[in-house]
């Protein structure tokens, strides 16, 4: 027992201990605390162990840290994830090599692609208009009723695009349903010799125009055709797009009730689809045409925004294998021509003269290769020193957008306005407000009431109607107003002499005036 009681009480000298083993030693009872307390400690120090409790936590490790590289990469991978279609074309335009603008296959490829004509691969950011349009043409088509439907909007927003890819849908869907697809006529009314001629493109169109009288007025033709009964099975419905129906308007009012009402005929086979730029368009004639009983259905595409403008972009460059753009040069142009007008034809045209710039600037660079043979050599040298530009600088940059935009804004119109004091410069953002649409002249008294709207809501103190009427007057000296002639200054027609997109790329810079053109 005394033997068994000497070795508890002097664990040190453990043989196990002495000989440094790796194996842990057993954790200590409370109870025995005093007990090693009261141990001599030996002098020859103890090897050193290494406990497995007294490793870092893991949550305190660097990669753990909210503001770790890992950690910010993950945070960036999440972020990018949530919009996959636009990760996916900011990735695909980006991890493309730089073009070269000296090949000129290269360069006629770029050019094509940005080109106003060339139609995309696929149309982008309408689709909800094209959805409307082609629900629509389904409806006639399947239930063999004739309808009208009038398409709005701003120029350079898709709407010719969109009618092109609707086309096409309704071909598509009518052959895979079984249905015989409609026989479609496009027709631009600016081409018409008269308003009138569009009744003889019809007519023409009409497979059972047999059927007809004959009579020399094609609208009779027409009238009489759709109203008795079709009794050919093979007829077929006929789809007639109608582009620049301004035209239309201008010329002859009546030509244009008389077409719509060819959808009201009772045994009527054709489908209506009339477009035109001005966006009140339909404010003008729509009262007449329902008090006819024919009122169409109206769409209308709006101005396309800075983001809708960089994406159609990116996807007209996304076919091309390099890079032409840094992204910053598209987003600056997106910028200042939705904030213009947001016609997109602008900032195709915009994107063509930056990169005829670009290619100026390279066949300037090449130009000075044709030095004299001691020059050249110098040249050479420095050029294998790396002193000429690098491959990647062969992209177009901000500076040659900028450049394509101040060329395209630009003008001495822009200055005046800019130089204009501030109840004038007022005065012109309330008439694009006032003809915003179509609108094309107003008296002096309506342009006022809407200049007291615009001081009422930036809280500036308006002026007098006689003040008022003589800044008028100074702007129409400019050439900016055109002033009628009236025995009052509020009856006096007034009109814009200049693009409303001129006065608000002078006036976007400033805040004040960017709030109140939107």
């Amino acid at each position: 027992m005394p033997s068994i009681a000497g070795s508890r009480s002097s664990p040190i000298t453990d043989p196990k201990a002495e000989t440094g083993s790796a194996t842990p030693q057993k954790r200590c009872l409370r109870s025995d605390s005093a007990r090693i307390r009261k141990t001599r400690i030996p002098s020859t120090p103890l090897p050193v162990q290494t406990s497995p409790l007294k490793r870092k936590s893991p949550r305190v490790c660097v990669n753990d840290s909210p503001n770790s590289p890992l950690k910010v990469i993950e945070k960036s991978f999440t972020k990018s994830s949530k919009s996959p279609v636009k990760k996916r074309l900011s990735d695909c335009f980006l991890e493309k090599p730089a073009w070269d603008p000296s090949d000129v296959e290269q360069l006629c490829a770029v050019k094509e692609a940005l080109h106003v004509s060339t139609a995309p691969t696929a149309l982008v950011c309408r689709e909800d208009e094209q959805n409307k349009i082609l629900l629509f043409c389904k409806e006639c088509v399947e239930l063999e009723k004739a309808g009208s439907l009038y398409v709005c909007g701003c120029p350079g927003t898709g709407k010719s695009l969109s009618m092109e890819k609707v086309k096409e849908d309704i071909v598509n869907w009518a052959k895979e349903a079984g249905i015989q697809p409609p026989d479609t006529l496009s027709i631009n009314c600016t081409t018409l010799t008269n308003a009138s001629e569009i009744f003889s493109k019809i007519v023409g169109r009409t497979q059972t125009q047999s059927k007809a009288k004959g009579s020399k007025l094609p609208l009779q033709d027409l009238r009489y055709l759709y109203s008795q009964k079709q009794h050919l099975p093979g007829t077929r419905m006929v789809l007639i797009i109608a582009d620049e129906l301004d035209y239309l308007i201008t010329k002859d009012r009546a030509v244009l009730h008389d077409l719509f009402m060819l959808t009201t005929m009772p045994f009527s086979r054709c489908i209506l689809i009339g477009i035109a730029n001005a966006i009140d368009l339909a404010d003008r004639f729509l009262p007449k045409l329902q008090s006819l009983n024919c009122k169409p259905m109206v769409i209308t595409f709006r101005a396309y925004s800075k983001d809708q403008i960089i994406t159609i972009l990116k996807q007209r460059l996304m076919a091309l294998p390099y890079t032409v753009f840094q992204p910053q040069a598209l987003e600056l142009c997106a910028r200042k021509v939705a904030a213009a007008s947001g016609d997109m034809r602008k900032a195709l045209s915009i994107c063509r003269s930056a990169i005829e710039m670009l290619e100026a600037e390279v066949r300037d660079s090449f130009s000075k290769l044709n030095l004299p043979s001691l020059e050249r050599d110098d040249h050479q040298r420095s050029a294998s020193c790396g002193i000429l530009p690098k491959p990647d600088n062969n992209i177009v940059r901000v500076d040659h957008v900028a450049i394509a935009l101040s060329k395209a804004y630009k003008s001495p119109v822009v200055d005046t306005i800019q130089s204009l004091p501030q109840h004038q410069q007022i005065i012109l953002c309330s008439a694009v407000k006032l003809f915003r649409g179509g609108k094309k002249d107003a008296t002096v008294g309506e342009l006022n009431k809407f200049y007291m709207d615009v001081c009422k809501s930036t809280l500036i103190p308006p002026v007098g109607i006689v003040e008022f009427s003589s800044m008028c007057r100074v702007l129409g000296d400019q050439g900016i107003l055109k002033l009628g002639q009236s025995r009052e200054d509020k009856l006096r027609r007034v009109a814009l002499k200049i693009d409303e997109a001129v006065v608000s790329f002078a006036l976007q810079e400033v805040r004040f005036f960017r709030s109140c053109l939107q």
